[in-house]
């Protein structure tokens, strides 16, 4: 099942090219906002989806009639893996295992705009990454039972402003920024991916291909990544488990870039870049430096604080 809020955030169900709207089988839920409706209705799952699968019936509503929101307007919890793929193997070993947390202000959903503040980054960059929604509450769970913890699963796009002083002093303002953690465009429960561990994931900018890889190349796989985590705080439905990126494609975002992030099965997520400063970089991927002998991300070329 694809689950979406719409409009004005009503819950909804999609098939095919339509959305069905289903909010009045939820309206028992007690919630103050539609991220409280959300949590409340994966922890509650059971016992609502055959009532959402009778509701969503008949021709619906097409999808390019109406604003597709954030799935996850307000997760309590997004733990994002760092460092966890074997870059297309051509790491010699695993990194450490390791994670951060973003703020749930940087959810933004389709269509929306990332925006760039005015701080002096190195680079402005946006990982494509494939995510994980927690069912139930998860406190040290063991690999093995990991994924009986999943509810499903979501495109999710881990923005980052790299390279800000001083030194060391880095996840927190890197990634934590409003707007930095497009989401969507549905939750998509995981009866319908297979096998989550074999996906290819694509990312455009202005329609070129950037970033194109599968998740078989996780260097830590998700039972592990669950389990890390869970041995350090508990999860609860609704929260967010990114589990990384392949960097190797990573580039610049600048300002009036449209980027399209599409997982196999998760459909495709579309958002829009804004920078009130219009700094540049070049296009160029961290794989094309690496061809030519050159270290750290591509040099800014223009703008507020080019050097």
């Amino acid at each position: 099942m694809k689950l979406a809020f719409f409009d004005d955030f009503k819950l909804g169900v999609v098939k095919g090219d339509a959305i069905h709207d289903v909010s009045a089988v939820v309206k028992d839920i007690r919630h103050v906002g539609p991220g409280d409706l959300i949590s409340s209705l994966i922890a509650d799952f059971a016992n609502y989806r055959s009532k959402l699968e009778a509701a969503a019936t008949g021709s619906g509503t097409p999808l390019a009639s109406v604003r597709i929101r954030p799935p996850l307007p307000k997760p309590g919890n997004i733990v994002c893996m760092a460092v966890n793929y074997m870059e297309d193997g051509t790491l010699a070993k695993p990194a450490p295992i390791n994670a951060f947390h973003k703020a749930s202000t940087a959810i933004i959903g389709p269509n929306d705009t990332m925006v760039l503040p005015d701080v002096p980054a190195t680079i402005f960059e946006g990982e494509a990454e494939m995510a994980l929604v927690i069912g139930k509450r998860a406190t040290n769970v063991k690999a093995a039972d990991a994924m009986d913890y999943i509810f499903g699963y979501i495109n999710f796009i881990d923005g980052s402003a790299r390279g800000l002083p001083p030194a060391g002093n880095v996840f927190f303002q890197m990634k934590s920024r409003d707007t930095f953690a497009p989401i969507g465009p549905y939750l998509v429960t995981k009866d319908e991916i297979a096998n989550p561990q074999k996906l290819p994931i694509n990312l455009w900018v202005n329609g070129d291909l950037k970033q194109s890889f599968n998740t078989d190349d996780m260097a830590h796989n998700i039972g592990r990544c669950i389990e890390w985590a869970t041995s350090i705080h508990t999860l609860e439905p609704g929260d967010i488990l990114a589990t990384g990126t392949n960097h190797r494609g990573l580039s610049s975002f600048m300002d009036g870039d449209v980027v399209e992030l599409e997982t196999q099965g998760l459909g495709k997520l579309r958002f829009n870049i804004r920078d009130e400063l219009k700094r540049t970089w070049s296009r160029e991927t961290r794989l094309d430096r690496q061809k030519k002998n050159q270290e750290g991300p591509t040099p800014q070329i223009g703008g507020k604080y080019a050097k």
